[in-house]
């Protein structure tokens, strides 16, 4: 095996540090998609809407049942039998300290997400959801709307990276292959990953993490300039998007050329920094009594109804029916979360070297979901509240431009110019971490696993990353960045599938060796 490791990790192309089938294959791909979304115009973005309506509509109860499954399958990984299994072997001492590890992995993980949906997804889904029929009034669509807002944004799809990360850091640290997608499958493929089979998979998976950081990316512009609009009067156009996706590419671009403990780590720690401020000023200035007593009633009600909105899939309204809400919801957020996994799944995997099982399932899992509850609370339970007091300014702005929804929640209170420039410059920051994370991530993807390679193959792919997001924000807008969601994360659904199964089975193999020692660590 190891002989296989050592003539991967020394592949050149043409003088790159790269395996050329991966890294020609998922260039010639993307700059297709580019140039067809740049000249065909408008029937592309008819088109996207076309793709993203058929997916959703035939394949969307696969990706319901499929991350309900890898939640339970994550729970049992991290609390069962294989708890004790350290990555990297007895021995092995983390690389960062917790502080630093759950800075990196959440920035990674959520970022831009978060700020973007925190206030106008509850205020959409209070004022439409499909479970509206079971329950009556405000006070149950409130309940409801940040109930759908945990699903969405809770355990699943951490369960998601965790299961993915944790695979790709076994079979890395502990069965010493390549950090890549393809070395998951080396029970199930045995040497041929090393072949054109292991090439597609990760081809797939480079595909998946561009066109999944395009759309957060994407989305994150939107509210840097829906920000410097409301502040500064700046245009909120296509073209300022545009500056500023490169502006904050090149910014990206130099945090990755710091490397990873001197950049990423660094930036990630001052994101949580700027995160916990902006979080405490809301709670504190905001209706604190309301924030804290409906964090603890938000977690019940969303314990209570897990099942029945985690299995939903609206199957008795109609054979003909098509349900738009859950195609532009649920389905389009599971198709996210799988097509970011490759990505966030190989990088906490690089920084998890040392962990136990049970430390990285509980690091990954709970810990960050607990979090992002009470942040989704602070955040858009206060513009709840407001809703439920009569004050309609902050529902009206968000149906009209999601993006702008943050900034005129914090313009309900003092010092309201402060807060949103402090959340420009966390949402750019945020923009910075996923996007040189990212290239890390695809460097990794297209070199055989090093990381190592040279920065000039991580600046062109730093570049690559805000040159698809632009042109998928030209070409067909937010449709086009979520219909790229959708199409990339079919493929590599089925890929998470046999992943799963190959963890499964290395991991038993794995306790049967050890199951004369002390622990399985």
């Amino acid at each position: 095996m190891r002989k296989n490791i050592k003539r991967s990790d020394k592949k050149t192309f043409f003088g790159l540090k790269v395996n050329g089938p991966v890294f020609v294959s998922s260039i010639a791909i993307i700059l297709i998609l580019v140039i067809l979304t740049l000249f065909l115009g408008k029937p592309i973005e008819e088109w996207f809407a076309k793709i993203q309506g058929t997916i959703s509509n035939f394949v969307g109860w696969f990706y319901i049942l499929l991350l309900n499954a890898v939640l339970f399958f994550s729970l049992y990984l991290g609390f069962g039998k294989y708890s004790k299994i350290r990555l990297g072997g007895q021995e092995a001492k983390p690389d960062f300290t917790y502080k630093a590890w759950l800075a990196m992995l959440f920035s990674a993980g959520m970022g831009i997400g978060l700020l973007f949906w925190s206030v106008a997804e509850p205020i959409y889904h209070f004022k439409e959801n499909p479970f509206m029929g079971k329950f009556g009034g405000q006070v149950a669509a409130a309940k409801l709307s940040m109930a759908i807002t945990f699903m969405h944004w809770g355990v699943h799809p951490w369960a998601l990276y965790s299961v993915v990360g944790l695979a790709l850091a076994f079979f890395s640290f502990n069965r010493k292959l390549p950090l890549t997608v393809r070395s998951v499958f080396y029970p199930v493929l045995g040497k041929r990953i090393y072949g054109p089979l292991g090439d597609s998979i990760d081809t797939v998976s480079v595909l998946a993490t561009i066109f999944g950081l395009a759309t957060s990316l994407g989305l994150g512009v939107k509210q840097v300039n829906a920000g410097l609009s409301y502040l500064f009067d700046i245009n909120n156009n296509e073209i300022v998007q545009v500056v500023l996706i490169f502006f904050i590419t090149g910014l990206a671009t130099l945090s990755l050329v710091l490397g990873l403990d001197k950049g990423i780590r660094v930036l990630s720690e001052w994101n949580m920094r700027i995160a916990l401020v902006l979080l405490c000023f809301i709670v504190i200035i905001g209706p604190s009594l309301f924030i804290f007593k409906s964090f603890v009633q938000n977690l019940g009600f969303y314990i209570q109804n897990f099942f029945n909105m985690s299995f939903w899939t609206n199957s008795y309204a109609g054979i003909q029916s098509e349900d738009h809400w859950q195609n532009s919801w649920t389905i389009f957020y599971w198709s996210w979360w799988i097509s970011w996994s490759p990505f966030v799944g190989i990088f906490i995997a690089r920084i998890s070297r040392g962990r136990t099982v049970k430390e990285f399932v509980s690091g990954v899992l709970l810990i960050p979901t607990l979090f992002t509850f009470f942040w989704m609370t602070a955040f858009g339970g206060s513009a709840l509240y407001h809703e439920l007091m009569g004050n309609h300014e902050i529902s009206n702005a968000a149906l009209a431009d999601v993006s702008t929804a943050i900034y005129h929640l914090l313009e309900q209170y003092p010092y309201s110019v402060i807060s949103s420039l402090i959340t420009i410059i966390l949402v750019g920051s945020f923009f910075v971490t996923s996007s040189d994370s990212g290239s890390f991530v695809v460097d990794m993807l297209t070199s055989g696993g090093r990381d190592d390679s040279p920065k000039g193959q991580k600046i062109f792919w730093a570049s690559t990353q805000g040159c698809v997001a632009a042109t998928l924000l030209i070409g067909g807008g937010l449709t086009a960045l979520q219909t790229a969601s959708i199409i990339t994360a079919f493929p590599f659904a089925l890929v998470i599938m046999i992943m799963g199964y190959s963890l499964l089975k290395s991991f038993n193999e794995y306790v049967d060796k050890h199951k004369n020692d002390k622990s399985t660590d």
